[in-house]
């Protein structure tokens, strides 16, 4: 038995909530610690790829930026020695005179030689007329070599031409002008125009030697950075970084590559400079992409954080959710043994369990209310029914009397009254069925019939009836007396004023399942105002307390208030149409939902047929 308890009890335990949450928490927290674990072994690469990233971008950026100002300063020195006045004399200078006296190259060499003292870098500048002859700043000639084949060329001008003035960055004079001893030079070139008369009257190229870019270079990482023109020749830096250009795509955004040389992972970064041939290469070796400590740390420290954060939860959990829960659920097992309801006396804390202990005890109230309302309503119950039982008798003594009346008319040789006299038992069969609010169709239109039966015994061949009922509507369920009143209206309101023979015509249909019903008679019509009238939804002064109307649109049932039952039967206001024309006719159109009503129809057949 002990055994048993005691299995029963790690059951309990284990479908617990607070064993779940227990095993959930525990669950979630090596969840945490793996994911961090992961998450560290991917943060840690990643940081390292995005350090070592940034670290090459802003080398490369800031390299890249200074190299373009020295350029562009160079472009202003060329600037300034295209307007020197002894310059623009040699380019001007009859081409006889230019060939017969050195004394114009000359003067133009000192005139470009005083803005080179002061410049580091320009190796040699070299001024060319349109006839091609030319001085440069060099006093042994011997160190350049010219391309001749190459400056017979017809596009070896061109760039220079299309920039109309602007500085043009190329390679040893566009390949005209090279070094003896191999080393590449950076040309800025120039067509020149005399400012006064905007004539074409030759071109300049200062050549620049590397030496700019060693020096930009030593400020930062020589050995890791290489600089090389966009047809892959060396300029500066670490010559050995070159043969990686190859594999680059090479753009003005700075793209990245892991590559291997020597047994010693890297990353290489190029980048080339906006509107320059130039390429710029830097390698951040692996040794170099740790990661900062702080960062290390606070990564590690992860894992230790989420273990302490979850076992915090679960303590807070448990004290105060799970435990509270166990308490109040023991309480309402207590309540529950009994033969009635308690309320919970036990107090628990302010929040949502001592929310749940009161709605328990609000519910065991209302349900106590219920209860005695049950039974009152039930003693209610067994009352009415009583009285019910009784009500029927009366009905069954007036069926009786009228048959046995319609015997003594019978004997006595009144066929007419007998015939009379079983109409209206059969009007008030229907009228009253048993009791039902909701009718067939069918049982509607005998209601109708043995209503207008009577009718023409009273007023003779005034009136005349016509049905165009679709047989699939027979079984409809309707609010039982809504057609009667209408044609009540029909026969009091319309025919019997207009004072001759009438016509009343009952038609249904089903048209996208909705039962549509009209009742149309020849009457005299009605005028705009008073459709509306018999329309609206508020009942007016001029209408009394059964619907009657004061201008002569009600009947004994009230033509309004059948309108507002068919309306409070559908649960909407537009079931009703009125159309007529005065002195014409009058057609009332009634409109019922069948999804929603058609449901009744057994129940309502079947209680009729009792």
């Amino acid at each position: 038995m002990r055994i048993s308890k005691k299995i029963k009890r790690v059951k309990n335990l284990k479908n617990s909530l607070s064993f779940k949450l227990s095993m959930v928490f525990t669950g979630i927290a090596g969840v945490l610690i793996l994911s961090s674990m992961i998450f560290i072994f991917v943060i840690v690469n990643r940081e390292r790829k995005e350090y070592a990233e940034r670290e090459a971008e802003n080398v490369l950026i800031t390299l890249s930026t200074s190299i373009k100002s020295d350029i562009d300063y160079y472009r202003n020195v060329s600037r300034l020695i295209e307007y020197d006045s002894r310059v623009k004399e040699f380019l001007k200078a009859p081409s006889s005179e230019v060939m017969r006296s050195i004394q114009y190259s000359e003067t133009a060499r000192i005139g470009t030689q005083d803005y080179l003292n002061i410049t580091e870098g320009v190796d040699s500048v070299f001024i060319f007329r349109k006839d091609l002859q030319f001085m440069t700043t060099l006093v042994n000639r011997s160190d350049y070599r010219f391309d001749y084949a190459r400056q017979v060329q017809p596009d070896w001008l061109d760039p220079l031409i299309e920039l109309k003035g602007g500085a043009f960055l190329s390679l040893n004079g566009n390949g005209v002008i090279h070094k003896s001893d191999g080393k590449t030079v950076l040309s800025i070139s120039r067509a020149v125009y005399d400012n006064v008369s905007q004539k074409h009257t030759g071109y300049m190229f200062m050549n620049i030697t590397s030496s700019f870019l060693e020096d930009e270079i030593s400020q930062l990482r020589p050995d890791d950075i290489c600089v090389l023109t966009t047809d892959g020749i060396y300029l500066a830096g670490n010559n050995e970084l070159a043969k990686y250009l190859e594999g680059f795509n090479i753009a003005e955004d700075i793209t990245h590559r892991n590559i291997s040389t020597s047994g010693t992972k890297m990353m290489l970064s190029a980048i080339k400079l906006e509107g320059l041939p130039i390429v710029l290469l830097y390698a951040v070796r692996e040794e170099r992409h740790l990661l900062p400590m702080e960062l290390l740390y606070v990564i590690i420290l992860l894992p230790l954080i989420y273990f302490i954060c979850v076992s915090l939860a679960g303590i807070f959990i448990r004290k105060n959710i799970t435990s509270p829960v166990f308490e109040l659920t023991n309480e309402i097992n207590k309540n529950s043994k009994g033969d009635s309801l308690v309320k919970i006396e036990r107090e628990f804390p302010k929040n949502e369990i001592g929310m749940i202990k009161d709605t328990y005890n609000n519910m065991v109230t209302h349900t106590q209310e219920l209860w005695d309302k049950l039974l009152e309503n039930e003693q209610i119950l067994q009352n009415s029914q009583m009285r019910v039982l009784q009500e029927q008798i009366k009905p069954h003594f007036l069926y009786n009397s009228l048959e046995t009346i319609g015997y003594l008319a019978m004997d006595a040789g009144a066929e007419k009254v007998h015939s009379a006299l079983e109409t209206l038992g059969s009007f008030y069969r229907n009228f009253l069925s048993k009791g039902d609010r909701e009718i067939p169709l069918k049982r509607e239109l005998m209601i109708i019939k043995d209503y207008l039966s009577l009718q023409k015994l009273r007023y003779g061949d005034i009136l005349n009836d016509e049905y165009d009922i679709a047989p699939e509507t027979e079984e409809c369920v309707i609010p039982k007396l809504i057609l009667q009143p209408l044609v009540e209206n029909s026969i009091y309101h319309g025919i019997r004023m207009k004072g001759e023979k009438g016509t009343i015509k009952i038609s249904s249909w089903l048209e996208n399942k909705e039962l549509h019903i009209t009742v149309k008679d020849t009457g005299i019509g009605m005028t705009d105002e008073q459709i509306e009238k018999v329309l609206s939804t508020e009942k007016t002064d001029d209408t009394d307390g059964d619907g009657i109307s004061a201008s002569g649109l009600g009947s004994s049932f009230g033509l309004w208030g059948t309108i507002e039952r068919i309306r409070c039967y559908c649960n909407k206001d537009d079931v009703v149409k009125i159309t007529s024309e005065p002195g014409e006719y009058t057609e009332v159109e009634i409109i019922i939902n069948t999804e929603t009503k058609n449901w009744r129809t057994a129940n309502v057949q079947s209680n009729a047929d009792r």
